[in-house]
């Protein structure tokens, strides 16, 4: 069994058969009116600025789709924030590319959402250790797209094993519920007992406190238990069975330090929000965090033709012409045609990604997170909430 997930395999994005059949139509129709014509497209979300930034990325798979297409391409950098404007400027025959545009957008728009909804975890709790457990909400053939795109955010790490491998990064985790079952109620420091003699040295020792008994009562087990080898408590409540939460934690953190456990650490974990972290990150260590960013809405990028033979155009609703967009020096995003002169502190953002069919950018994950973090600084993402 060659295909035994019925996955879309490589080569079939690569050769344009990952795509929407009207594309196929199209190709038929201008081959046969003998109809290439030369083009400029756009991809954008928005036209003009909203006031929402996002983040942009999955452009080292787009330069990766285009490699050895006749064609020019500029785009963001990877983890610039955008607002309005195109992302991207794709120039050349227009069948050079046609049958590419779903696959293009696919790579763009669900990782561009996981990324933002990353971020906007990671600005919900600048100071802690947030990592990313949402991998189970995918198909895990996209496990290291979440996972890439939460580092990119600057979240410290992720659970996914699979994506560790292709990220080269660690993965990271201690126990589930499944292994306390496993040892039964009551047993709960024979589990932890066990855990810690089984793992690396390099694992934390993490005791998951709240399956049989309250989280108090469990987490006091577990620091009699492991004594200074714990380095925390996993808190992963149920929702319906929380109350109020941050009143739990507070009551552990108080019980805990009452009894020489200063050093324990609180992790929580479980349908955490943004919000809700933010009421708790002055009393919790750090925070896992899954369907927030997974179930992130993908950003509605679309693909227009803005030039047509040097000339501009556009169908109903679009601007046309070729633009480009500025970050000015206060943190705006400006968009304006790319013949004129844009605001005259503005930095333009459209940079080279692929010249005459050859990528000509490198990417480098460590670089676009520090981009996408510094960004978000200096456009104020997400300021309103906080």
């Amino acid at each position: 069994m060659t295909n035994p997930f019925g996955t879309v395999p490589a080569e079939a994005i690569l050769e344009g058969r990952a795509t929407d059949a009207y594309f196929e139509r199209t190709r038929d129709t201008l081959e046969h009116a003998g109809k290439n014509p030369h083009v400029v497209a756009e991809v954008t979300a928005d036209q003009f600025p909203t006031g929402a930034f996002e983040v942009f990325t999955g452009v080292a798979d787009v330069a990766t789709l285009f490699e050895g297409r006749d064609v020019d391409i500029d785009a963001l950098p990877d983890g610039q924030l955008f607002d309005g404007g195109p992302v991207m400027r794709i120039e050349g025959s227009y069948l050079e590319f046609a049958e590419l545009e779903t696959s293009l957008l696919g790579f763009l728009s669900q990782p561009s959402g996981f990324a933002t909804g990353a971020l906007e975890v990671r600005r919900a709790a600048p100071d802690s250790l947030v990592l990313s457990f949402g991998a189970r909400h995918v198909h895990p053939s996209i496990a290291a797209t979440v996972e890439r795109a939460a580092l990119l955010a600057g979240l410290d790490g992720f659970s996914h094993v699979a994506a560790g491998d292709i990220l080269g990064r660690e993965a990271g985790g201690t126990m589930p519920h499944a292994l306390m079952f496993c040892f039964g109620e009551g047993n709960q420091a024979e589990a932890w007992t066990a855990f810690d003699e089984a793992v690396g040295e390099d694992v934390p020792r993490i005791a998951l406190t709240d399956t049989f008994w309250d989280e108090k009562s469990e987490s006091l087990l577990a620091a009699e238990t492991l004594g200074d080898d714990l380095e925390g408590v996993r808190l992963d409540t149920t929702g319906s069975r929380r109350g109020d939460f941050r009143h739990i934690v507070r009551e552990i953190r108080w019980e805990l330090d009452a009894r020489g456990h200063e050093d324990v650490d609180i992790f929580c974990s479980g349908g955490l929000t943004p919000e809700s972290i933010r009421n708790l990150r002055d009393i919790a260590d750090g925070f896992g965090v899954g369907s927030h960013i997974t179930g992130a809405d993908s950003v509605d990028f679309s693909l227009d033709i803005v030039s047509l033979e040097g000339e501009p155009v556009s169908k109903r609703g679009k601007l046309s012409g070729v633009k480009e967009v500025y970050r000015t020096s206060a943190g705006g995003h400006h968009v304006a045609l790319a013949d004129r002169e844009g605001p005259e502190d503005g930095e333009p953002l459209l940079e080279p990604l692929v010249r005459d069919g050859e990528v000509v950018r490198e990417f480098d994950l460590e670089a676009a997170s520090e981009r996408c973090l510094a960004d978000a600084e200096r456009v104020g993402f997400d300021e309103s909430t906080d």
